[in-house]
């Protein structure tokens, strides 16, 4: 079932900018629809609507970062037919709106996150080891926790790993269903290449419990098709001229 959300994943990278429903993913998937859609979430980990919205805003950071097209325009040219709609939309999923984004991006200042949580009592604790194994990572490497699949909005809780810093610690995380993403770029390219491949870690949802600690191992690895972008801004992810190669590249 991989190479019919292949399949899909593809057709999506491809007509982003156009109106592509259900039927249009599935059709290229050579499925039902509703098959379509349970296979894919098993795949991906979301649906492909919420993947397809993932895929236009991520284009759109790149098009605010590299090009001097008005939000207006980029918003038509990623699929949206409402402005206002796209701007709510990337502001939350980005934390920062078109105009602040472009103007951060060329600036290369996106400042430090926001003040990490310290422990507490009523709530939980995520704590592990990101396994660089076959990797190398650029600088940082980002940890998360998110409310969905998608890496996007503010995380409950981050963490920053540095190079001899393997453990990370996520705390203050409400009682729920979280997932723990993590996000770096590849550090084996030369310094003065454009291009750097994502480098990033995932695992399945956790149930977080108050008072409670979970344990994790999460091993980084390059991005790939199934892969959904980051589109939560970090510093060094979104900077004018470092173009990311994407999972369809």
């Amino acid at each position: 079932m991989q190479d019919a959300v292949h399949r899909a994943i593809e057709t999506i990278w491809s007509h982003y900018t156009e109106p592509v429903s259900l039927s249009d993913l599935a059709d290229a998937a050579i499925l039902s629809r509703f098959y379509f859609s349970r296979v894919f979430r098993q795949v991906t980990g979301t649906s492909p609507g919420r993947f397809l919205s993932a895929i236009r805003l991520h284009q759109a950071k790149a098009m605010l970062r590299d090009s001097e097209l008005g939000v207006t325009d980029i918003s038509y040219r990623v699929g949206y037919n409402s402005p206002g709609s796209f701007t709510s939309r990337f502001t939350r999923s980005v934390g920062l709106a078109p105009t602040r984004y472009r103007a951060r991006a060329r600036l290369q200042d996106f400042g430090p996150l926001p003040q990490v949580p310290t422990p507490d009592p009523r709530r939980g604790t995520v704590v592990g080891t990101v396994h660089r194994s076959g990797v190398v990572p650029l600088r940082n490497v980002y940890v998360g926790a998110f409310a969905s699949p998608i890496a996007e909005g503010m995380p409950v809780s981050w963490d920053v790993l540095g190079p001899q810093r393997p453990r990370f610690q996520l705390h203050g995380l409400p009682e729920g269903t979280w997932y723990i993403r993590v996000a770096g770029l590849d550090g084996t390219a030369p310094e003065d290449r454009a291009e750097r491949r994502m480098l990033i870690g995932t695992c399945p949802s956790i149930t977080v419990r108050s008072g409670r600690v979970v344990e994790l191992d999460i091993t980084l690895r390059h991005s790939g098709i199934f892969d959904l972008p980051v589109l939560f801004a970090l510093p060094e992810f979104d900077c004018r001229n470092l173009a990311l190669v994407a999972g369809a590249c």
